[in-house]
């Protein structure tokens, strides 16, 4: 299946502390790079901020954007709370239980109507 679905997502520590940041900002950015295949999405970009995370991310339809970030989110908590002792005296659980996703595309909505709507014709 030939597919291009883009999505930039962002999701925060619990509280939005400020944890991402040394060690951790980098062993994130390992983690989170190292399921791309097993998990189904590509990393386009990827910035860790010590109290948010944005990602880029190309995403197999097969699955869905929400069920790959929540892989995400469950994965590193999982291994960061481990190889770092201090996140689980900071924080019940690493992650917020929100996320923002949004669609990026390189046409608008009404570019992509009127491509509908010209199909009619064919």
């Amino acid at each position: 299946m030939i597919y291009s679905c883009q999505y930039h997502v962002i999701f925060c520590p619990k509280y939005r502390r400020a944890v991402l940041e040394g060690d951790i900002d980098i062993r994130l950015k390992q983690l989170i790079s190292e399921k791309q295949e097993e998990y189904g999405y590509t990393v386009l970009d990827m910035e860790v901020m010590p109290d948010h995370v944005h990602l880029l991310l190309d995403i197999d339809p097969k699955r869905g954007v929400v069920t790959i970030v929540n892989m995400i989110k469950g994965y590193t908590s999982h291994q960061l709370r481990n190889e770092y002792p201090s996140l689980k005296s900071r924080l019940p659980t690493l992650w917020t239980n929100s996320k923002f996703i949004s669609s990026v595309g390189s046409v608008t909505l009404d570019v992509v109507k009127k491509y509908i709507e010209g199909q009619k014709g064919i």
